[in-house]
């Protein structure tokens, strides 16, 4: 029997990009476990990756906020050598207007996945991912590390720090090989369109005023540190043959303002970039100004992101504007 992975969410923005990436560095069978919800566009990101007709894919209807199958557990157990939970409610805006969905998913649907994986007889790895925003804002010159104190400043990191605590947990309670990875703000063709990046080029095309999240005073832009979804997957396959059970890592990209990003896309697409500064804390708690961490531990392993973020922002603005149905 050929050897699988189980990528849950692959359908979506994030798990496409995986499928992607493992497709053509490894030699797996990747099985995608995805309900196509509204962030996923049906399977129109894994058809646009051309991944829809390869025999090496293989797509299971599964919401696991329910156990899963009985059935579908015994089709995979014995083939499966790494899942990668990948699948979650992710919104902050969405969160704070309803918290329940992201409950049920990120930790309900967390348990569901670790207890799928207790019966996964040649199981090598399960990974949990997991956001920078369990430890909450970060003030200026702070870089969280790996064991740094969760203190989450909304619903949706909240859960996926619950999450992080279920695979600490049943790492030690059932002995499954589970390493956790936190990311940043990840892009990359075919976001939806809701996100900042895919957002701030609608903007930019249609002269229209860009919104951009700043302090109390609206002078200093909000920052994140920003990734494309290939270094994110490089990095996770780095760490196949690498990880030491129970552990974390910090998956980081580079550090730049929102307003700086957004200067960069404009000037990348060539045109004006009309804006005004809004302080969004103030008026809507939950949004914090600045989240960091230190990718030092990954860099002292051996990887760092093969692409910088103008190099890798700059192919997917272009590639956007060639498929503008993906800003629709």
């Amino acid at each position: 029997m050929s050897k699988k992975i189980v990528l849950t969410g692959g359908a979506g923005f994030v798990g496409a990009h995986f499928v992607e990436h493992f497709l053509k560095n490894t030699d797996y069978d990747i099985v995608i476990f995805d309900k196509l919800t509204y962030a996923s566009s049906g399977l129109d990101r894994v058809r646009d990756i051309n991944a829809f007709d390869d025999k090496r894919v293989f797509f299971y209807s599964v919401d696991f906020k329910e156990p899963i199958s009985e059935g579908i557990t015994r089709e995979l157990k014995n083939d499966v050598e790494y899942i990668l939970h990948l699948g979650a409610e992710s919104h902050v805006d969405r969160s704070i207007d309803d918290p329940s969905p992201f409950i049920m998913s990120n930790v309900l649907g967390t348990h569901n996945m670790l207890w799928f994986a207790r019966d996964m007889i040649n199981l090598k790895g399960f990974n949990y991912f997991s956001t920078d925003e369990v430890y909450g804002p970060a003030p200026k010159g702070i870089y969280y590390k790996e064991w740094d104190r969760h203190k989450p400043g909304n619903p949706y990191a909240a859960c996926k720090s619950g999450g992080e605590q279920l695979c600490v947990a049943y790492e030690n309670t059932y002995k499954l090989p589970i390493f956790i990875t936190r990311s940043m703000n990840i892009y990359a063709e075919r976001q939806f369109k809701e996100k900042f990046i895919p957002l701030c080029i609608n903007k930019v095309l249609n002269d229209e005023m860009l919104t951009i999240h700043a302090d109390e005073t609206k002078t200093i832009s909000g920052t994140r540190h920003w990734i494309h979804a290939r270094n994110v997957a490089d990095a996770v396959l780095f760490l196949f043959d690498k990880f030491e059970s129970g552990e974390s890592y910090n998956i980081v990209g580079e550090e730049i303002s929102n307003l700086e990003l957004a200067k960069m896309i404009a000037s990348i697409i060539g045109k004006e970039l009309k804006y005004e500064m809004v302080d969004f804390h103030s008026s809507r708690p939950g949004h914090d100004l600045r989240y960091a961490m230190s990718g030092s531990k990954m860099k002292e392993m051996g990887w760092e992101p093969p692409k910088n973020v103008y190099e890798s922002l700059k192919k997917t603005i272009k590639w956007t504007l060639e498929n503008k149905k993906w800003l629709e």
